[in-house]
């Protein structure tokens, strides 16, 4: 039955109880006691004999909360537009005159992230059209914030080595830190003298705070999550789901028509 015929179920039979003991629907204020604990003891027998009303109340309260935070999300993504698609410390990966930006957030501890970097390279490889922003986004610990600063230090001092590393990294098993993300780094010719004087450039903590100011108005807090024209795709949903959000924004200007 659905939820809202559920609920009105819910409704006449607590009318009609309230009716039989001629106590009618009324604020609680306007109760006396007696009068209140005979109603609430008509909606607890009510809710015993007919559970599934709370059941279909709490998944309709999901489903308000979830389109709640859409909304929130497409509000503070029109603000935040700027930041999310165009800013010079996001990595840019495709076809940088793309007619589709998909930008992600990742982080190199995160095993759903390794798993997606499948999806990226068959999107990027089938979509010659495909635009694809990568931020860091270390939320998984202090080796995936180290292993972040590396990310970072390797696009200011080897930009163009930086999508070898990026696979690299992601493609190895275990922890990453700092040592592992060097060690990758330096796997793909990029120095390590100046990657270690990279490594102290301001400009490496700068871009991670930017991340996660974007992320936090996004109230993106896991990974991977995505941004595909207005919409915000948290959680590894898999290579159809991206692709269907970008053959949206090519149809009709929205990730969902």
């Amino acid at each position: 039955m659905p939820p809202l015929n559920l609920l009105r179920r819910a409704g006449r039979g607590l009318l009609a109880a309230s009716l039989a003991l001629g106590i009618g629907i009324a604020p609680a204020a306007a109760l006396d006691d007696t009068q209140r604990k005979e109603f609430e003891g008509v909606i607890r027998d009510y809710l015993i004999k007919n559970p599934e009303v709370i059941q279909e109340a709490i998944m309709e309260l999901q489903k308000r909360q979830a389109a709640s935070e859409a909304t929130q999300r497409q509000q503070a993504l029109a603000t935040m537009k700027p930041l999310v698609f165009d800013s010079p410390r996001g990595v840019i990966v495709g076809n940088p005159q793309g007619d589709v930006t998909l930008v992600e957030f990742f982080d190199y501890n995160c095993g759903y992230c390794r798993r997606a970097l499948a999806d990226l390279q068959q999107l990027m490889k089938n979509d010659p059209k495909l635009k694809v922003v990568l931020k860091e986004f270390p939320v998984l610990g202090p080796g995936s914030v180290e292993a972040a600063q590396v990310a970072v230090a390797v696009r200011l001092a080897a930009p163009d080595k930086y999508y070898a590393f990026h696979e690299k990294l992601l493609s190895e098993r275990g922890q990453a830190n700092k040592a592992k993300a060097i060690e990758a780094a330096v796997a793909v010719d990029v120095d390590k003298a100046a990657l270690e004087k990279a490594l102290a450039n301001p400009e490496v903590n700068a871009t991670l705070q930017e991340s996660l100011q974007i992320a936090d108005s996004l109230g993106i807090d896991g990974t991977p999550s995505y941004v595909v024209g207005d919409a915000v795709i948290v959680g590894a949903v898999g290579h159809d789901q991206i692709k269907g959000a970008i053959d949206s924004m090519r149809k009709c200007g929205k990730a969902q028509c």
